[in-house]
């Protein structure tokens, strides 16, 4: 028998239930907490994505990445932005992510989309939300996670502030675009 059919009489995974929403909540306060203690700093996930297309950058155009302050701070000279330790974060979450999918049986291909919208349309529109999420998070220099989690948790007002107008836009924009989830 081969590989493959072995693959395809295996029995797929149970999907498990997800964690009650209050222990993930307090265990990610929890987390939240030691990476304040241990580091110095909260969580976020835009600053090591961003750190990571640097060093792409860095190998095809050095010399753009030589002449901008911004990536210069990042990757200039000597430094290599792979070594900073948000970039292992980032790289941690895809993989746990996939480990949990995997352990809890949840690692499938699907598009989710309400009725009124194909797929490709779906699509279109999540990497448009995408696009401006992530311009969104360079300009607010900090992700939603880093803004909300790391910046709400210590009070910072700039992050409330931020935290109120992503919900307000999100609320405004939902009615727009309910339709295609109906």
């Amino acid at each position: 028998m081969t590989t493959a059919e072995k693959v395809q009489k295996r029995k797929p995974r149970d999907e498990k239930p997800f964690a009650h929403p209050y222990l993930a909540g307090t265990m990610l306060g929890l987390v939240l907490f030691a990476s304040f203690f241990i580091t110095g700093t909260g969580l976020g996930a835009s600053g090591g994505l961003n750190r990571i297309l640097v060093f792409f950058q860095d190998l095809v155009a050095p010399d753009h990445v030589n002449n901008t302050p911004y990536l210069l701070s990042l990757a200039g000279g000597d430094l290599n932005p792979l070594k900073s330790w948000i970039v292992y974060l980032t790289v941690g979450v895809v993989l746990g992510g996939f480990v949990s999918g995997w352990i809890n049986g949840r690692i499938k291909a699907e598009t989710n989309k309400g009725p009124q919208i194909t797929v490709q349309q779906r699509w279109l529109f999540a990497f448009i939300g995408g696009a401006f999420m992530g311009y969104g998070a360079r300009l607010a220099r900090g992700c939603t996670s880093g803004q909300a989690l790391s910046g709400g948790a210590v009070l910072s007002v700039g992050s409330w502030a931020f935290m109120f107008a992503v919900f307000a836009g999100a609320y405004a924009l939902a009615y727009f675009v309910r339709k295609l989830w109906n």
